[in-house]
């Protein structure tokens, strides 16, 4: 099909998607007046070099050069009005022609103005006003000039316009489409940043408030107990001690990651479901009893999973710690052929924000941390519910699917 023949919603969408070239030497003033100057010396002084040749021609006078030096001059306004110049410029040069003046670079201004109409999206003014110099410039040739031009002249007059307009629609698709890559890579680069400032704020928030929660526990532990019974005061110290130690060694690991400091291990072992014995060891030094239980034959589950269930179970954990004035917990790991279902079970007063269920879809009412959690599920096509508990406390549950993360 014929560009020009494009249904009017196509060619809306090539002009909004398309304004301006990425570059365009009409964007630069100073360098238009030079490109236009040069123009108009290459027309006037091949014009007469080429009248030379053409003895049937009109003979050049002065309304022939001012038609040769208005082309190019119009063009100095091609960037603010392209089609309008483009018409114009097709006016011009069907004026010098249907005058009967020489053949010669006297086209060059509209090689150029099509050329950029078709590169900035308006294709149907493009190969409209192509379509009318053509047939304008055969009319005058017939019934003003009284003049027959042979097949050969039609058909190379109708090929050098085909021609500029088939390189310009090329170039055209040409920048789109790497206008088109260049914006996904945009895309993709801001969204994988703004991906891993979440992990990093996700990450940043379990390690400080599971340690900070265990810190301020045991602190003011050993603050009621520095009177009473002192000689207790060094185990909750310990305590303090162990999960400020841990807390740094996670936080410099952090921290070496958002340095990318090259060839620099980890200076902590990344989490995962292995480390549930020192979460519970931890918890029952806060004066939180965990029990644990697992359902199922444990699978090996990909890292990401494996980490997610693991920071959610101490972000659930944290939170019964925290806020949930309960004496104990339970954790309970159920491992499917399809999904691992992670569930917390507390028996303290609940959370007055959740005293109803909620989907990993809603977020209204809930912290940082169970946003965070989730984040983690979703990012792994799971949900959480957090909710009522049977036993009266609340009840965290999260389901992970295992085959669709590689």
């Amino acid at each position: 099909m014929c560009p020009m023949c494009d249904d009017t919603g196509r060619r809306a969408t090539y002009r909004s998607s398309v304004t301006t070239p990425a570059y365009s030497p009409w964007r630069s003033r100073g360098l238009a007046v030079v490109l236009s100057l040069v123009l108009a010396v290459v027309a006037v002084a091949g014009t007469v070099g080429a009248s030379h040749r053409q003895t049937s021609a009109r003979d050049l006078d002065v309304l022939a050069f001012l038609l040769l030096v208005a082309g190019p001059a119009a063009l100095l306004w091609l960037r603010r009005w392209p089609v309008a110049v483009m018409w114009g410029v097709v006016a011009i040069t069907w004026a010098y022609l249907a005058i009967g003046y020489p053949y010669g670079p006297a086209i060059l201004s509209t090689v150029v103005a099509l050329f950029f109409a078709v590169l900035t999206g308006h294709r149907l003014a493009a190969w409209s006003g192509f379509t009318a110099l053509y047939v304008g410039h055969l009319a005058a040739r017939r019934w003003l000039l009284d003049e027959s031009l042979t097949w050969g002249q039609l058909l190379g007059v109708g090929a050098w316009g085909i021609v500029v307009l088939t390189v310009a629609e090329v170039a055209r698709v040409r920048r789109e489409r790497m206008a088109a890559a260049s914006t996904a890579r945009r895309e993709g680069a801001r969204r994988r940043e703004n991906e891993e400032r979440l992990r990093i704020a996700r990450d940043l928030h379990d390690v400080v408030a599971h340690h900070m929660s265990l810190i301020n526990v045991q602190a003011g532990v050993a603050l009621h107990l520095v009177d009473r019974r002192p000689d207790q005061v060094e185990t909750a110290l310990q305590v303090i001690k162990d999960a400020s130690k841990e807390a740094l060694m996670e936080l410099r690991s952090l921290v070496g990651v958002l340095r990318e400091e090259e060839g620099a291990a980890p200076r902590a072992p990344t989490p995962m479901l292995d480390s549930l014995d020192a979460l519970v060891e931890r918890s029952a030094l806060a004066g939180l009893t965990v029990r644990t239980r697992i359902e199922g034959n444990v699978p090996r589950l990909p890292a990401a999973v494996d980490l997610s269930a693991f920071r959610i179970l101490q972000e659930a954990v944290t939170n019964v710690i925290r806020h949930a004035s309960a004496g104990s917990a339970t954790i309970t790991l159920e491992y499917g052929d399809q999904e691992l279902r992670v569930q917390v079970d507390d028996d303290g007063t609940g959370l007055p924000s959740l005293s109803a269920p909620r989907t990993s879809a809603s977020t209204e009412g809930a912290g940082s941390g169970l946003a965070g959690m989730r984040e983690r599920a979703t990012a792994l096509d799971g949900s959480v519910v957090v909710g009522p508990s049977p036993s009266g406390g609340t009840r965290v549950l999260a389901v992970l699917p295992i085959r669709a993360v590689s």
